[in-house]
């Protein structure tokens, strides 16, 4: 409840005028029974017509009013709760957008939209009628039990008694159908799952002919729900019947225990209209509020679901830089190279005088086309769930002006080196290095925004063109934006007769792959970045748009490093350095030709690409320069 508690404190003023109004509602609910007694004792018998008129006015009176509390506080309540519904809905996201990937996965996608929408929705229920009808219970109970032994003491009683006793069983009813509603949310949470699955993979559900299967998964999934929802309703509907029996007994004990009062003249026969009226409208609320005890236990898991993804603790968060880090960090930084070896100080050649490392850097960065931008340094990683390391002591850099790129079988941990750089994972032992800082002591935002991702999934947003485009620079022009699809090879926008401003579909499948594909490459160009990553990103584009792409990309990037993860040779054929990884093993490091005659894994994977007659001509290449080096050690000799 404290959750709670905590999005009602900014609105306590607009909770204070709808109890208010509310009380308004109640007492001039009560009060009515009280003026219609009145009316029945004097005006039938001393009072007269006027009496009654007088009498008539005020109750129309109070009725007006109450009837106008009773409208002022469903306004003020509608208002209130959807103020919540909104605040609530906005720290789940705003919780949700701090999140690294191991802290989503473990709510989930389906459970996630749940939370957000089902969960808060049930929430803003919740309030709205415990605020409209649970709240005004126990004051009712009060002052109408407390109004009946004003009019006589034993009728009091009987009235107490019955009210205690529905209070007992709803009680008792609301308590043993919290643990069914628990169960509910998370079967709630499963059938958004099986359905997504078979929404998103309806064409290889149908492939594969597991149509059957599918029906009878999605059978299970509701027939759980279904069953414990029937079993929430078997209680309530045995209290729902059990109280209108109730509240018919308690009119006949009035009647009847009534009767004898007026008969030994302890009471006048108005007061039993009173009575009467005040069980009925006791009864009724509480009978209104068992539908409303059936929201509450569901709102009660809810607000704990609610809370577990608010208050979750991100696992990466922004850090601040201490003396030990940044030392840390520019000793890798000056004080190695791009495969991890330690640089021995070197005396100054004018001098003689022995250099720092930070005077070396200097000297080296005066020198030095390609300044470093990023570098992985011994870096290992394992995810939380699993038993050995996805990625070890990886080592390389990223320079400016040049192309590096990573290849590798599936599951060699490609992706990984890319959501470590941008921090949506953080290193298990060793750093990730951007602008010789450690990115662990730059906020994230910081570090984004020097780095523009090209991401493995192409995913493109409900829009248009424009839209998606200016994620990646959201002050980009038009000629900007034009220039940027030109680059990404995406002539076809010209094509279009809206341009720009063409519609998108959630996800762009309105597209083909390889368009997404390149309106993804065209978001990110849009950004001036020091660094692109391009995640698998040309997959779905043909060799020659592939190949016209790279070309149009080496140029426009040329003042910035640029990191391709690719499957592909052809991609990266001319890489300025490849990385090839295995099991999440450095395999080896070098050009394409490099690879070709020194590293295995990597002729492996060209072998299986590479046309017979392409791989025969390197080799005859390879060969002929082998013969020719060999040649000149023997003149040399």
């Amino acid at each position: 409840m404290r959750l709670l508690l905590r999005f009602l404190k900014p609105y306590k003023g607009l909770l204070a005028a709808t109890i208010i109004a509310l009380l308004l509602d109640v007492a001039g609910a009560l009060f009515i029974p009280t003026i219609l007694a009145e009316m029945i004792n004097i005006g039938a018998t001393d009072g007269g017509v006027d009496h009654i008129i007088s009498t008539g006015a005020i109750m129309m009176a109070v009725t007006l009013l109450s009837g106008a509390a009773s409208l002022a506080g469903s306004y003020l309540c509608a208002k209130l709760c959807s103020n919540v519904g909104r605040d609530i809905r906005n720290a789940i996201y705003d919780s949700s957008l701090a999140f690294s990937d191991g802290d989503f996965k473990e709510f989930g996608t389906g459970s996630m939209i749940t939370r957000t929408l089902n969960d808060v929705n049930i929430i803003q229920q919740a309030l709205m009628m415990g605020l409209q009808i649970l709240l005004p219970v126990p004051i009712m109970c009060v002052m109408g039990v407390t109004l009946s032994f004003m009019l006589d003491v034993q009728m009091g009683w009987i009235m107490l008694a019955i009210v205690v006793i529905v209070v007992i069983l709803a009680a008792l009813i609301v308590w043993k159908a919290a643990g069914i509603f628990e169960k509910l949310q998370s079967y709630i949470d499963r059938m958004n799952v099986v359905l997504r699955e078979n929404i998103t993979g309806v064409r290889v559900i149908r492939a594969f002919g597991r149509d059957r299967h599918e029906i009878k998964r999605l059978d299970k999934s509701f027939s759980d729900y279904a069953n414990n929802a029937i079993r929430v309703n078997y209680l309530f509907a045995g209290l729902d019947s059990f109280t209108f029996f109730l509240m018919n007994i308690a009119i006949v004990l009035i009647i009847w225990a009534g009767g004898d009062r007026v008969g030994v003249h302890a009471m006048q026969i108005g007061d039993i209209t009173a009575l009467i009226e005040y069980s009925i409208l006791i009864l009724f609320y509480i009978m209104m509020a068992q539908f409303v005890a059936l929201m509450v236990p569901r709102a009660i898991i809810c607000i704990s679901r609610v809370r577990a993804v608010i208050e979750k603790q991100p696992s990466i968060r922004d850090g601040q830089p201490t003396e030990a880090s940044t030392r840390e960090a520019t000793q890798a930084w000056i004080g190695q190279t791009d495969d991890g070896r330690q640089i021995v100080p070197q005396p100054d050649a004018a001098t003689g005088a022995m250099m720092t490392l930070e005077e070396m850097a200097k000297a080296r960065a005066a020198n030095d086309p390609h300044p470093k931008v990023a570098c992985f340094n011994h870096l290992s990683f394992r995810f939380p769930d699993a038993e050995e390391d996805t990625l070890y002591d990886l080592t390389f850099s990223c320079r400016r002006g040049q192309t590096t790129a990573i290849i590798g079988p599936t599951g060699s941990g490609k992706s990984t080196v890319a959501r470590l750089m941008l921090r949506l994972l953080d290193a298990t032992d060793g750093r990730v290095l951007l602008h010789g800082r450690n990115v662990k002591d730059m906020t994230q935002h910081e570090l984004r925004e020097h780095i523009a991702y090209v991401p493995q999934k192409a995913w493109l947003f409900s829009g248009t063109i424009a839209d998606n485009l200016r994620y990646g620079n959201p002050d980009a022009t038009e000629e900007e934006m034009w220039h940027a699809l030109d680059i990404a090879q995406s002539g076809f926008v010209r094509e279009l007769p809206l341009g720009l401003n063409t519609r998108v579909a959630q996800g762009g499948t309105n597209f083909s792959g390889g368009q997404r594909q390149r309106l993804a490459i065209a978001r990110a160009l849009t950004r001036k970045a020091d660094l692109y990553i391009f995640d698998d990103s040309f997959s779905a584009l043909d060799f020659a748009t592939d190949a016209a792409l790279r070309k149009a990309l080496a140029v426009e990037v040329k003042d910035s490093a640029m990191l391709i993860i690719a499957q592909r040779v052809s991609t990266i054929v001319h890489a300025d350095q490849i990385i090839v990884l295995e099991d999440g093993h450095l395999k080896g490091r070098g050009t394409h030709e490099e690879l070709m005659r020194t590293c295995a894994t990597y002729q492996d994977i060209a072998r299986s690409q590479m046309r017979a007659e392409d791989l025969a001509e390197f080799e005859a290449r390879a060969a002929a320069d082998a013969s020719a080096a060999e040649a000149g050690k023997e003149e040399t000799r």
